[in-house]
């Protein structure tokens, strides 16, 4: 499939789980850069200006978690969507420090593919 438009941040340090999310992205058309961790994120941001959505998870090693990356990402770059999602914690959308959405793990990925894509159609 070419090329959808759509430019995501997967920020994830379970590397199978990245792996696998990423391959579904890239199947449905999704350009994708990967980062193990919120520094690499921040590092991936700053030299990537067409990023459009972000998804992460929460529960990373670091200097911050998921829910501190994704205000970080917020205050610095306002026009990403941002996607979060935990197999250790539940929450609700409207729970989330930053408009956005949540998935608990294990997710469906077609599920976040068509949540991603209603989510940058309606920007």
């Amino acid at each position: 499939m070419g090329y959808n438009g759509i430019t995501v941040l997967v920020v994830e340090d379970e590397i199978l789980l990245r792996m696998d999310i990423v391959q579904s992205l890239e199947e449905e058309g999704f350009r994708v850069f990967e980062a193990a961790n919120a520094d690499d994120a921040i590092a991936i941001l700053t030299a990537q200006s067409e990023i459009h959505l972000m998804f992460t998870d929460i529960d990373m090693p670091g200097s911050m978690d998921g829910l501190k990356l994704a205000i970080a990402v917020r205050d610095r770059w306002p026009p990403i969507k941002i996607i979060v999602t935990s197999g250790h914690r539940h929450m609700i959308d409207s729970a989330l420090p930053v408009p956005g959405r949540f998935f608990d793990k294990p997710y469906n990925a077609s599920q976040i593919i068509s949540v991603m894509r209603e989510m940058v159609a309606a920007s």
